[in-house]
């Protein structure tokens, strides 16, 4: 006796990439990279790992494309705090706090994708975010030496190094109060250092 299966009526689920490269940066963004297997992916996205690595090449080049998208939806908006219509002190004070709330807007992925990105073991991805990282902290630089040249370098570094400790506790469960009281301690150091 044979017995035919029968077959789904309609068409077949088509796979959307932009709808895959979506989903793929929650798990990275919430888990991280390194937790993240091309397992989970294929189980999240609902296709089977030879239709994953046709469409993406890698769990690396899927995680790029994720990077590609948190830049454009996702990511602090820097020309939007970093405005030559105030001063240097206030502008990094507002990236500062847009950082707190950006990094405690989600719980479930909290911190940011590109800073904890570049601690992950895989060298493609960790490059790939690293270049992000490096991409905002010379327009930071940028942004402070057109008024501040000779502060410009320390200035980056501590506001890098501040928002890498927010996303770092933002992970860790502090709450939007902490990150913000911690931001806004900051941006007072930053305030007193450009007018001492």
């Amino acid at each position: 006796m044979t017995t035919k299966i029968a077959r789904p009526r309609g068409r077949p689920r088509r796979f959307d990439p932009e709808e895959a490269v979506a989903t793929a940066q929650r798990l990275f963004h919430a888990r991280g990279y390194d937790a993240v297997s091309v397992a989970d992916l294929t189980r999240a996205l609902g296709i089977n790992p030879p239709s994953f690595y046709a469409a993406f090449g890698s769990k690396a080049g899927l995680y790029l494309r994720a990077l590609g998208r948190y830049a454009k939806a996702g990511a602090i908006p820097l020309s939007e705090s970093l405005r030559p219509d105030r001063p240097v002190a206030e502008s990094l004070a507002a990236l500062l706090e847009a950082a707190a709330r950006a990094y405690a807007a989600d719980p479930a992925a909290a911190g940011c994708l590109v800073l904890e990105g570049a601690r992950c073991n895989d060298p493609e991805a960790r490059e790939a975010a690293l270049a992000a990282r490096v991409a905002a902290e010379d327009f930071i630089h940028r942004f402070v030496a057109a008024r501040h040249p000779e502060e410009a370098r320390l200035l980056t570094d501590y506001v890098a190094t501040v928002m890498a400790g927010l996303s770092a506790r933002a992970r860790e469960g502090d709450g939007l109060d902490r990150l913000l009281a911690t931001a806004r301690l900051a941006g007072r150091a930053i305030a007193a250092s450009i007018s001492a």
